[in-house]
C-alpha cells in the first residue's frame, strides 16, 4: 500500500482531488426477480403485522431497537410515524409472488458528503427468513447505495451479542471492524454494538457474488440452493 506525507513527513490518507460527495438516497423502488424493496407506507401495515405474528419463536424483536407492539393497531402507529422519517427511511420488502409485503429494512446514519450509509431495522417475517428474497433485497440495497449513487461505504451495526445477525453480515460480505462497548442503552439494557462494513472496493467482487448466487439456474426444482453465497472475502481467496 502506497504510504502517503504531507510536507512535514506525517502520514497522511490517500488524496481524493475529485470527490465531491454523493447525492442523498432517493426514496424509489428497488426491483428485483424475487422481491421488489419499495417506499414502506401505511398501506403496508396490517399486512405486515399479520406476517410478523406468525412469529412463533418470540425471538423477532429481541435485537430490534422497536417492538414487540401489542396489536396492529400499535404497529400501525409505528408504520405511520416511520413513513415521515427521511433518515431512517424506510421500505418494506414485497414478495412478487403474492405482492404482500413480508419485512422492513431501512438506509440509515445517510451521510452524503462522506459517501457512507447503514442499513438497519432489519425485520423479515418467518416466510422471508431463509429465502432467495432475503439475500435479494439486501443486494438490492447495496446495489442502489454503490451503482446507483457511488457511495464510498456501507455498513451493518448490530447488538454483538445477536449472534445471527452477525453471521448474516458475515454471509452477505461484510467485513468485521470492531466494537463498540457500551455505545447504546436500549430496551432498558446494555448494548455493545458490532460494526461491520462494505467498501466500494469491495463491492465489485460482492456483486458478482450476488449475481451468481441469485441466479436462477443455481437452484434446483424444489428451490435449494446449488452453490452457497461467495461472497466473503476469505471465501474469495
Amino acid at each position: 500500500m502506497t504510504q502517503h506525507r504531507n510536507a512535514q513527513g506525517q502520514p497522511i490518507g490517500a488524496p481524493l482531488p475529485d470527490w465531491a460527495g454523493r447525492p442523498p438516497i432517493p426514496r424509489r423502488p428497488m426491483v428485483g426477480r424475487t422481491c421488489d424493496v419499495v417506499p414502506l407506507v401505511p398501506d403496508h401495515a396490517e399486512a405486515l403485522h399479520s406476517a410478523f405474528s406468525t412469529d412463533q419463536t418470540g425471538t423477532l424483536w429481541t435485537y430490534m431497537p422497536v417492538g414487540p407492539y401489542a396489536d396492529a393497531a400499535a404497529y400501525s402507529t409505528w408504520v405511520d410515524t416511520a413513513t415521515t422519517s427521511t433518515d431512517p427511511m424506510f421500505f418494506a420488502v414485497i414478495d412478487k409472488r403474492t405482492d404482500a409485503p413480508v419485512g422492513v429494512a431501512s438506509f440509515l446514519r445517510i451521510d452524503p458528503a462522506n459517501g457512507v450509509a447503514e442499513v438497519g431495522f432489519i425485520t423479515f417475517a418467518p416466510a422471508m427468513q431463509r429465502t432467495v428474497m432475503a439475500t435479494e433485497a439486501m443486494y438490492l440495497m447495496m446495489a442502489r447505495v454503490f451503482d446507483d449513487l457511488g457511495y464510498r461505504r456501507y455498513e451493518w451495526k448490530c447488538d454483538a451479542l445477536n449472534a445471527p445477525s452477525r453471521a448474516a453480515a458475515a454471509r452477505l460480505g461484510f467485513s468485521y471492524d470492531g466494537l463498540f462497548r457500551q455505545a447504546v442503552v436500549y430496551k432498558g439494557r446494555n448494548r455493545d454494538t458490532a460494526w461491520f462494513s462494505i467498501l466500494d472496493g469491495d463491492w465489485p467482487r460482492i456483486k458478482a457474488a450476488f449475481q451468481a448466487w441469485l441466479d436462477p439456474a443455481n437452484f434446483d426444482a424444489d428451490g435449494q440452493q446449488i452453490a452457497p453465497l461467495q461472497a466473503r472475502a476469505d471465501q474469495a481467496r
